[in-house]
């Protein structure tokens, strides 16, 4: 057995990427390797990349130069995004043996068979119009919660963004393939799937690269609902146009469904929106916020918004500002807006300055402080069920309860992967919410 390879991996970017890294990694398992952590020295580094922020960029740089240090005479491999959208400029990157693009990435053990180091990069990318077909993945790294990919890729055509270029045609998985994936990770002890994908909203679409619409993303979370075993399900990230209605009751009423959406705006103004040719204007945002609030009034609602778009002026952020200011929504993710190679934004004119950016961002960044804290406070009092997670953080256990408040209570390891039913007390310096047990037994 000493003889057994080893491998290491590091995923940069979303759920989705995790949920392929764990998938990779399984097959790594098959073929005999061992995995280790990816500050251990291995034989071969694999680095699953994004391509969404110039800073992702930078840092697959770094974590090359990091795997080098470990073992100089490692294999690395690189696949993902940015494998796909620029496989020469990963290729030229000191360290770098293999670059696999969006067809080759789940086939890797295809093409370690000599793992010696390479004075060039080997490039293996398609034309992203092949990568029409589906691989089904999910990670099981975390112990208290796995991510679920449902559906990859994207047919809209947003201006800023590189995903349908590294990623290809919208598509999903089949429906049986979904459940037989959250049975296979329920019995492995894991309390919450997190539903991942690039647009799962658009689920049903393309499956196996058709066009049959079979199932909707409605019949999904109905039958993932019944699915023995799986005790939270959590939609991760849903376009605004396409959660509906009759989603948003189901999962006020379902038996696993947590009230937490992950709804991006982008921009809180109407212009910018045309601008970045997203697919509603900000009226339909404000229906569904609404909407969750008539059904849920606790459930936690975040925000993702793109600062400094091309065109953005004081006033259109401002229109944003306080468009999310007046909103009744939990928290924000900020993304100062980056210029991406064969967008059409990189084009446009107004570009805004980058100091300009970053003061806007600062600004969004505080706001989020200031609606995530009032959120917690509409929540001290109440009583909620807490997932434990399984890292001691200076003498705390931390979780999360179903509508998404970060909790802490003194570290007790019986607790590590259990829900429990508490109730919420006060706000701590750290932010995260002290809490009370209902259930005296899970005390220390």
């Amino acid at each position: 057995m000493e003889n057994r390879k080893k491998v290491a991996f590091y995923t940069l970017g979303c759920k989705l990427n995790f949920s392929e890294t764990s998938t990779i990694a399984r097959s790594f398992n098959d073929e005999g390797f061992d995995r280790v952590d990816f500050e251990d020295v291995a034989d071969i580094y694999v680095i699953n990349t994004c391509s969404v922020t110039e800073n992702a960029d930078k840092q697959f740089k770094q974590v090359v130069k990091k795997a080098m240090k470990l073992n100089d005479k490692a294999f690395v491999a690189a696949v993902g995004c940015y494998a796909q959208l620029k496989p020469e400029e990963l290729a030229a990157v000191d360290g770098v043996d293999l670059v696999l693009g969006a067809t080759e990435k789940f086939k890797i053990t295809d093409y370690i068979h000599d793992l010696s180091k390479n004075d060039m990069g080997e490039v293996h990318s398609c034309e992203i119009a092949e990568a029409d077909f589906y691989v089904g993945s999910y990670s099981i790294g975390d112990r208290t919660r796995a991510f679920l990919k449902v559906q990859d890729g994207c047919d809209y055509k947003c201006t800023y963004c590189t995903i349908p270029l590294a990623r290809g045609i919208s598509r999903s998985d089949a429906l049986e393939n979904v459940l037989k994936n959250a049975k296979e990770i329920s019995a492995q002890n894991i309390r919450e799937i997190v539903l991942t994908g690039v647009n799962i909203g658009d689920y049903g679409k393309g499956e196996f690269g058709n066009k049959k619409h079979e199932h909707t993303f409605l019949d999904l979370v109905q039958a993932l609902d019944k699915v023995e075993g799986i005790e939270r399900l959590r939609i991760s990230s849903i376009e605004p146009n396409l959660l509906k209605n009759e989603t948003i009751e189901f999962v006020s009423k379902s038996r696993t469904f947590v009230p937490h959406f992950h709804i991006p705006l982008q921009s809180g103004s109407n212009d910018i929106l045309k601008l970045m040719k997203r697919r509603y204007l900000r009226e339909v945002y404000t229906d569904r916020v609404n909407k969750i609030r008539e059904v849920m009034p606790h459930a936690c609602i975040g925000v993702d918004v793109i600062v400094g778009f091309p065109g953005e002026t004081d006033e259109h952020f401002l229109e944003t500002y306080h468009f999310l200011n007046d909103l009744d929504i939990s928290y924000l993710h900020v993304f100062t807006y980056s210029e991406r190679d064969n967008t059409e934004a990189v084009n446009m004119e107004g570009v805004v300055p980058s100091n300009v950016r970053a003061k806007r961002s600062k600004m969004l960044r505080g706001l989020s402080v200031k609606k995530r804290r009032a959120f917690y406070e509409s929540q001290l009092g109440t009583n909620r069920t807490v997932l434990f997670e399984s890292e001691n953080k200076e003498g705390y256990i931390h979780g999360f309860t179903e509508n998404y408040v970060k909790v802490k209570t003194p570290w007790n390891p019986e607790l590590v992967n259990t829900l429990q039913e508490i109730s919420l007390t006060k706000i701590d310096e750290d932010g995260s919410v002290r809490l009370e047990f209902l259930n005296k037994l899970a005390e220390v």
